[in-house]
């Protein structure tokens, strides 16, 4: 049994100033045919799942192609992406024959000219191969699931988590099900029901927690394979846009239907009941004081929507702003990007005092630069941190201090959203020893800061993410959604 396996991945907001070019890729993860290491990417653990059963299977030669991520951003160059797809059927080519194909993909990429640029790659993986060969590929549930790239595969699967903590072993159910398939065991057949909403679905709270231990339990029980919920990813203009349910059943197509609609409609029932409570940013920075005064630190204020893991620039200044305003003293911030800034306190050195303008370069709605005086605590030629079992580099990063006060604030080179407490630890910060941390990310922050966290407070600063659908200028979308429309079920043509 052969199987081509690899990976192509980035999440595409198409209204981010932020380009996403080759740099981007090599920046964050790029490994060539072989080189993928032990730890897994959010998209690239299928390569590492296939790689250990090849070594517990003599009869099953895994044969690697490029495994490549770039951080959250604008449209992907064309060039670029072309590129890198080509790179990756140019190796399925000299792989030929294979039985499968197993990707690990986002599902929310975008390139200038590609609206759908995974379906573009699976339908093309499918003309190379042929209708016999067995295709499969991991998703993001931020993604897209569209008519192109269900036709072009025999199984797609989800995380199910959200925070993804579980982007490893959504891998190695890929695989599962793909190995089991070519074994001659389960027929799988997919099916899918459009939800025609969008919304924000954490799973580390209620209903959604309840409602994905339902999900999980219905895997593996009366012909059922696997079942994801695609949230849909709001910061992107593409015509596909939205919530989806996704089904893969044992040769039947008719129940793997009847059960996305019925867990879709669940879904329906749940709009607007889903979403984390957030704060404007006053009131957020009212109730982090007020829980700090009744239990002590640390107390985690999360910038929800200057979101690098959501394709924005991470660069926004107005809740550290607010908090330096308001005379605070002891924050922990993760991060500011500013290549520019990192570079200037790289050049100053440890233990350098420098007058430093940083943050607010890339959009008038996330805020005017700061200017103060700083001292440099500490510098890395690789930042990093942790994300479940994988390594997200910061790059070339720095630790800075507001002078006259214990407002320490770091900044990356690479662009990324904050997932883990190490992000501080790593370079020389405690966290335990901060009364707030901010932290700029959606939900993926909470898998490792609630373990250390006193609270947490969700802040909506305004921007800069399209976070609200009723407004955002989609001029792609085809079809009514909520809450856009108020009732676009009532027409489901």
């Amino acid at each position: 049994m052969r199987i081509f396996t690899a990976s192509l991945a980035t999440e595409t907001n198409t209204f981010s100033p932020v380009p996403t070019d080759r740099a981007c890729f090599e920046m964050a993860f790029y490994a060539p045919p072989g080189r993928h290491p032990e730890t897994p990417t959010l998209c690239s653990s299928p390569v590492l799942a296939l790689r250990r059963r090849a070594r517990e299977r003599t009869d099953l030669t895994v044969i690697e192609g490029t495994s490549t991520w770039a951080e959250p951003g604008g449209l992907v160059n064309r060039a670029t992406y072309e590129g890198l797809r080509d790179e990756i059927l140019d190796q399925l080519r000299d792989a030929m024959p294979v039985d499968g194909v197993v990707l690990g993909l986002h599902g929310a990429m975008v390139a200038d000219g590609y609206d759908d640029c995974e379906g573009d790659l699976l339908a093309r993986v499918r003309a190379m191969v042929g209708d016999d060969v067995l295709i499969a590929a991991e998703i993001d549930p931020h993604s897209h699931l569209t008519p192109q790239r269900v036709a072009a595969s025999d199984i797609l699967a989800a995380f199910q988590e959200f925070p993804h903590t579980d982007f490893y072993e959504r891998g190695e159910h890929v695989v599962d099900l793909a190995l089991r398939a070519l074994a001659g065991e389960i027929s799988p057949v997919i099916a899918t029901f459009d939800c025609r909403m969008i919304d924000v679905y954490p799973t580390s709270r209620q209903p959604m927690r309840g409602f994905v231990d339902r999900m999980k339990a219905l895997e593996g029980r009366d012909g059922i394979l696997s079942v994801s919920l695609i949230h849909g990813f709001m910061a992107a203009d593409v015509p596909e846009m939205g919530t989806r349910m996704l089904v893969v059943s044992d040769g039947d197509a008719a129940k793997g239907a009847a059960l996305a609609e019925r867990l879709g409609r669940e879904i329906i029932d749940l709009r607007g009941k889903t979403a984390m409570p957030m704060l404007g940013i006053d009131a957020g920075i009212d109730a982090a004081l007020d829980a700090v005064a009744g239990k002590g630190g640390p107390v985690v204020v999360a910038d929800v929507w200057d979101n690098p893991g959501g394709g924005t620039a991470g660069d926004g200044t107005l809740i550290l702003r607010r908090i330096l305003e308001r005379g605070l003293t002891n924050v922990g911030v993760a991060t500011i990007w500013d290549p520019i800034a990192a570079a200037f306190a790289h050049g100053a050195g440890v233990g350098a005092e420098i007058t430093m303008r940083f943050g607010g370069k890339t959009s008038a709605p996330a805020g005017d630069p700061i200017d103060a005086r700083v001292r440099i605590l500490a510098v890395a030629e690789e930042g990093w941190q942790s994300f479940g079992a994988s390594r997200v580099t910061l790059g070339p990063a720095t630790v800075i201090r507001i002078v006259g006060t214990e407002v320490d604030v770091i900044l990356n080179t690479n662009r990324t959203q904050t997932f883990e407490p190490d992000i501080f630890s790593n370079l020389g910060v405690d966290p335990l020893e901060k009364d707030l941390l901010l932290v700029k990310s959606t939900n993926h922050f909470y898998a490792g800061f609630s373990r250390i966290a006193r609270e947490i407070v969700y802040v909506d600063a305004g921007a800069p993410y399209p976070s609200n659908p009723r407004a955002t200028d989609y001029r792609k979308l085809t079809r009514a959604i909520w809450p856009r429309v108020e009732d676009p079920w009532s027409d489901t043509g």
